[in-house]
């Protein structure tokens, strides 16, 4: 009876944590993915922005700097879209981010073109191909929706290798490239401009025959743009070992003034984990030295992890364990373990308390992949997962994945799950 009223009481006050800290997620969440944040990218100084609002909750929290600053800057290179953009199909705007997109890497184009047309068979007829690529001097070349699953592994392969020489390569006698595709429209970042654009066009936005096509693209290319990580840190009990808990803050920006890519789950979400074990471990002194660290430019190629891994604050072999944090908004299905099958025993032991607790639907193992900012502590042999949520909302990297559809589902769940977790390490 002791022992069971000693467990009801320890459930209770951790429910109350964690509503707490839900309330405080759903908060953050939606200051990080706000219009006013600008997408946190490199338009507006979107990234400086968000940056400024984790290092003002890190002081809040009374952590503690390193070497006197919580911004450890660097730079990178980066093609950004500030300006409004047009284009028009047969006397229709279409509208950024819903019915088109650009490459990321595409530089500025203005004026009025004929559009030739290519099919994914005339591609695949070298002769054909040629004859036509010949002729499209001063035009843009529009690659017409294919499925890929009517083709063989060799020819997807061709078709790729053909549609990224289009895309990317200056010997390209055309104007541009235009992609038509029926697929969902999801955009990136790029640290480089390409020779020409490449407008990638959702064929729902079609009225009629695509014949020509009048634009004015704005990019403006910036090759020492100055960024930053965020990081923070609370002493613990024992301070010969670290743990470490990472999420990116960056996203997209914005393609003009018509298109935020706001992020709400990618990743205001995992940001919004951050902050809130950054404000249990400031209220609740931590077993180990726990570092908090905001990641820029993930979204560029994990430039920012790069950058700490290569100039760490402190030594990487004192870190006992990390935590990377991606994609945190849902969880109807569960979590995803990437590392799981590497450090098997922690995952059993998440599973463990997982299913003592009876937290989350599901805990997923995964292999090593290098798909997010524990990658480059990976190749540091320093043992750590990242944790994404299953399910719920398909939203990600378009102009959809915004604080309002944002479910966090299984926030409170998660939350409790990895403070235990680490609790027992």
């Amino acid at each position: 009876m002791r022992y069971f009223l000693l467990s009801f009481l320890l459930f209770f006050c951790t429910g109350k944590i964690s509503a707490q800290d839900f309330n405080y997620a759903r908060k953050a969440v939606n200051i990080l993915a706000s219009d006013s944040l600008k997408g946190r990218g490199y338009v507006d100084n979107g990234d400086k922005l968000a940056a400024d609002f984790i290092r003002s909750e890190f002081e809040k929290f009374g952590l503690q700097a390193f070497n006197g600053s919580f911004y450890q800057e660097f730079e990178t290179s980066v093609n950004t879209f500030p300006d409004r953009q047009s284009i028009v199909i047969n006397g229709k705007e279409l509208e950024a981010g819903k019915d088109y997109l650009l490459d990321p890497g595409s530089p500025s184009l203005k004026g009025s073109f004929d559009v030739m047309t290519v099919t994914a068979d005339e591609i695949l007829d070298n002769a054909k191909f040629v004859n036509k690529l010949r002729v499209s001097s001063g035009q843009l070349i529009a690659v017409l929706p294919f499925d890929k699953s009517n083709f063989s592994k060799e020819q997807n392969d061709q078709l790729n290798g053909v549609i990224n020489f289009l895309k990317y390569h200056s010997q390209n006698p055309s104007k541009g490239t235009i992609i038509l595709t029926n697929d969902k429209l999801t955009w990136a970042g790029s640290v480089r401009q390409h020779p020409k654009p490449t407008i990638i066009i959702h064929s729902d936005s079609l009225d009629g025959s695509l014949k020509s096509l009048k634009l004015d693209i704005k990019s403006s290319f910036v090759e020492k743009y100055t960024t930053q990580n965020v990081i923070g840190y609370v002493e613990g009990k024992n301070t010969d070992s670290t743990i470490v808990f990472i999420a990116h803050y960056d996203h997209l920006g914005m393609l003009g003034p018509q298109a935020t890519f706001n992020g709400a789950n990618d990743n205001a979400s995992g940001t919004a984990m951050l902050l809130s074990l950054a404000k249990h471990y400031s209220e609740n002194k931590p077993k180990y030295n726990t570092v908090f660290i905001a990641f820029g430019a993930e979204e560029l190629g994990l430039i920012g992890s790069k950058y700490f891994t290569e100039n760490p604050l402190f030594p990487l072999s004192e870190i006992k364990f990390l935590m990377n944090f991606d994609l945190a908004g849902t969880g109807d299905e569960g979590i995803q373990v990437v590392n799981g099958s590497v450090y098997k025993d922690r995952f059993d032991s998440l599973v463990e308390i997982n299913e003592e607790m009876n937290l989350l639907p599901n805990v997923k193992i995964r292999g090593a992949a290098c798909n997010s900012d524990h990658c480059m502590f990976d190749q540091q042999d320093v043992p750590g997962f990242y944790i994404y949520t299953l399910g719920g909302i398909q939203a990600y990297h378009d102009v959809y994945d915004r604080p309002e559809t944002l479910p966090l589902t299984e926030f409170e769940n998660y939350f409790k799950l990895i403070v235990e977790f680490i609790d027992q390490l």
